[in-house]
């Protein structure tokens, strides 16, 4: 009732597009990849950095003009400086090219299609059209394009494994009954739900989208991802 929605016979193409105006594509953001030139210059942004170069330059300076005799060990502080510095970056440069693949890799948990109800119908579509109070029919070893409230079972048990989602080591059983307003915050505890990206491995049933994009729980690990 709350997402004015039937499940024998999904949603309207009116309902449809009226929902996808106002919640979009059920899709991660992508973001544009740094540029590796920029991400080496990021790594000099920073005040100890400079006064660091600063410092080489100094170095460098008092290094020529009082080095007579002395020869290329009179360039050893500075080029110890420089050589720190380089590595603080190549270190800086990995660090960010393993949060973008983190990014990458986040969007290739999504599933690609989705067979839902719609006007009646059964159908597949491409999982990045769904939108909440979509009905979705899922069995053994379909990917959850979606978060959706299961709603119903047609096997005598349902198994997920969301481990990538949650780090639990074991699938969870899910069910259709409904949970105490305690669990609201806690992805673990809601046995009616299933989650974007989490993977059916027994048992079959049909769900009606909730969330969808960013605000799914892996939209919500992608956020996290993007502001660390």
């Amino acid at each position: 009732k709350a997402l004015n929605t039937d499940e024998d016979n999904g949603l309207t193409d009116e309902k449809i597009k009226a929902l996808r105006e106002k919640h979009g594509w059920n899709e991660l953001e992508q973001e544009e990849g740094t540029p590796i030139w920029k991400l080496i210059l990021e790594q000099f942004d920073d005040a100890l950095v400079k006064i660091l170069l600063a410092a080489a330059v100094v170095s460098f300076v008092l290094a020529y003009l009082e080095g007579d005799g002395e020869g290329a060990s009179a360039y050893v502080e500075p080029i110890v400086i420089l050589t720190i510095l380089i590595l603080n970056a190549i270190v800086g440069v990995w660090q960010e090219s393993n949060a973008e693949a983190a990014l990458d890799a986040l969007k290739d948990l999504q599933s690609e299609h989705a067979r839902v109800i719609r006007n009646g119908k059964h159908q597949t579509i491409e999982a990045r059209e769904l939108v909440p109070g979509d009905i979705v029919e899922l069995s053994v070893g379909d990917k959850i394009p979606a978060d959706m409230r299961l709603i119903t079972i047609k096997t005598t048990n349902m198994y997920v494994e969301q481990a990538q989602l949650t780090g639990e080591s074991q699938s969870v059983m899910k069910d259709i009954d409904p949970l105490p307003a305690s669990t609201e915050d806690i992805v673990q505890a809601k046995t009616n739900m299933l989650y974007s990206s989490t993977i059916v491995v027994a048992g079959g049933g049909k769900g009606v989208v909730v969330e969808t994009g960013m605000e799914t729980e892996i939209g919500h690990v992608q956020k996290s991802v993007q502001e660390a």
